[in-house]
Formats: structure tokens, C-alpha cells, sequence
């Protein structure tokens, strides 16, 4: 989570929302890592999570990632989710959760969907206050 946390601190002196996420293989070695970069691609899907998707499919050369596990500093959206579903990641680690647009426990149950072909588990919580404390800084100082 270290690194999805490095991520999201780069997104920030980006002036880009501070999330950050990284996707491991099953042994735990890095295939990709990103942060969210919507603003300066123009591309409200450049979430921190696709892109990590984009990267490691392209370094492996195949669009299903089984066996993979993605770190990410906040709660997955609902694309984010569909993403990963059909990427077919093995598991979600999530820092914070996300009560406005959150898919996993926020607001959806979106690791159970009945009509999902596959389920990834879930665990929330490593870095949890660290990563919220970016979120809050960050937003707070947007407002002023």
C-alpha cells in the first residue's frame, strides 16, 4: 500500500485528486503502478486503477490479469470495479473507503454482483488514516 500511497501523494503535487494504486502479482512483485490523472489526460477514465490495468496488460501482453492483486489508497467507483471484474483481478486492498462514489462497501456490495462472472475479494483498511488525511488536505485546500 506503500506504493499506491506514493502514487496518490504524486497525483496531489499534480493538482490531481490524490489517489494512487499499484498491482502486484500473486508473488508480490510490482507490475504497474499510477495515480489518478484525469485531468491532465483530459480523460475522465484515467483513474488511478485503469491505468494501472492499461500498464501491467501491456507488459504482459494480455488483457485478464488472474492471480493479481491491486492496492489503491481509496474505495473503487463503480467503472473502476467493472474494470477489475473484467480483468479479472484477483483481489482489492483499499485504503479508505469512499461514501460518494464508492463500489465495494460504500455503496455497493460490488465483489458479490449475482450476474458477475467473477468476484474478486476484498480487504479495506492498510494506510486507511493516512490516506483519508490526503483526501481531506487536498479537497480542503481545493475550496479555499
Amino acid at each position: 500500500m506503500a506504493l499506491a500511497f506514493d502514487e496518490a501523494c504524486a497525483a496531489a503535487s499534480e493538482s490531481e485528486p490524490p489517489i494512487g494504486a499499484a498491482l502486484i502479482d500473486a508473488e508480490g512483485r510490482l507490475l504497474a503502478r499510477a495515480h489518478n490523472q484525469t485531468i491532465a489526460l483530459h480523460d475522465p477514465t484515467a483513474h488511478a486503477e485503469v491505468l494501472c490495468l492499461r500498464e501491467a496488460g501491456g507488459r504482459l501482453g494480455n488483457h485478464r490479469l488472474p492471480g493479481t492483486i491491486l492496492l489503491v489508497t481509496l474505495e473503487p467507483c463503480l467503472m473502476c470495479l467493472g474494470a477489475l471484474i473484467h480483468a479479472r483481478v484477483a483481489g482489492i486492498v483499499f485504503a479508505t473507503p469512499d461514501p460518494k462514489a464508492g463500489a465495494l462497501v460504500s455503496n455497493l456490495d460490488g465483489a458479490n454482483l449475482p450476474f458477475a462472472n467473477h468476484r474478486p475479494w476484498v480487504l479495506q483498511g492498510p494506510l486507511a488514516e493516512d490516506c483519508a488525511t490526503l483526501l481531506k488536505r487536498f479537497f480542503l485546500a481545493r475550496r479555499k
